[in-house]
């Protein structure tokens, strides 16, 4: 059965059939709630019909809860994705049947995602996480649907431009912005040491969220590295525990601060992201962001010296198109290198 209850000055629609999941969608008009129950019972009668199975008339809002509930189990998602997926429910598209998401459905909602001010890379996200919400209800629940919709939905938009990969971003703190933050942190006591994590961040490209995980037993200050837990994957992170090469003056940064527990740095990363938004604001430093800190300390790692594969080492990066993101060098910065000349040929002999 299907009703419609009136809920402040919305209306909200709930379409109930035995066996089925509960359809829920709230809409701002009476006649909108009832062509949507309209529309949901009429596919419900042609998937049954069709033999298909209870997910084929879950919409995309509930396979979102699922997905959360189930897949979300088995890992830890970063803010973003929970962030993301939960936005998307409260969007047009969430409320029809997910199985029944066409090439233009997709289409539509990134064209009006776009006019609404999201940009490309945002836009283009929302495609990346409804692909996993789908593919999973396809594997775990028989879910017929297909994920050529998505990807042919994919294709238009980028060659129309309308969703893009996120820019690569080459902003670096420079020494009059560094010498500012220092300042202002060491003039405002607080339970959080920001200048200690500003130092320590700058000299070991650590990530906010990671420098906050890093344990005192984990330091070996005799080998000159430190054990980081599960290191940012795009696959799998719980149980990606891996060392990183750590330098004399941010060991020397750890040891200063308190041994209270079994954390060197025991904060809250949202936190410390909030503070040093804050310093920024107060200081006019425009379009500097904590992250900006990792890109900064992994170009100076290279204007050290180091080759590639040893910045790796204390970057954590698998790969060379990930890490070159990071090396935001400026080309006076190049370190010149003595050339040895080549030794005149030996004679062969006299005449």
């Amino acid at each position: 059965m299907a009703t419609i209850e009136r809920r402040g000055k919305a209306w909200r629609a709930i379409v109930r059939r035995k066996g089925e999941p509960r359809l829920t969608s709230t809409f701002p008009t009476k006649g909108m709630a009832q062509t949507w129950v309209d529309r949901i019972e009429r596919e419900i009668a042609e998937r049954r019909a069709a033999g298909n199975s209870r997910a084929d008339t879950m919409t995309l809002a509930d396979l979102i809860d699922w997905y959360t509930e189930h897949a979300g189990a088995f890992t830890t998602w970063g803010r973003s994705k929970a962030a993301d997926l939960k936005r998307i429910k409260g969007y047009a598209i969430a409320s029809r049947i997910a199985a029944g998401l066409r090439t233009q459905d997709y289409v539509r909602h990134i064209e009006e995602r776009r006019r609404n001010g999201a940009g490309a890379a945002t836009a283009g996200n929302d495609l990346v996480w409804i692909r996993s919400v789908v593919k999973a209800a396809r594997g775990a629940l028989g879910m017929n649907a297909s994920l050529d919709a998505i990807a042919d939905a994919t294709e238009h938009l980028r060659t129309t431009k309308a969703i893009a990969k996120s820019r690569s971003r080459k902003r670096r703190i420079s020494a009059d912005e560094e010498a500012k933050l220092l300042a202002y942190f060491e003039s405002r006591p607080s339970s959080v040491p920001m200048a200690d994590i500003l130092r320590f961040a700058l000299a070991t490209a650590r990530r906010q969220e990671e420098i906050t995980r890093l344990r005192w037993a984990d330091l070996d200050e005799k080998r000159g590295v430190c054990l980081l837990r599960d290191v940012k994957h795009p696959t799998h992170k719980a149980g990606n525990d891996k060392e990183f090469r750590i330098l004399p003056d941010a060991i020397e940064i750890a040891n200063r601060q308190p041994r209270t527990g079994d954390l060197i740095f025991p904060y809250n990363p949202r936190t410390i992201g909030a503070l040093f938004t804050r310093a920024t604001r107060m200081l006019g430093i425009a379009d500097l962001r904590f992250h900006d800190l990792r890109h900064d300390a992994t170009s100076r790692l290279f204007e050290r010296g180091y080759a590639i594969h040893e910045v790796a080492q204390f970057t954590l990066h698998e790969s060379w198109a990930t890490l070159k993101r990071y090396a935001n060098l400026r080309a006076e910065d190049v370190p010149v290198r003595e050339v040895t000349p080549p030794k005149a040929p030996h004679p062969s002999g006299s005449s």
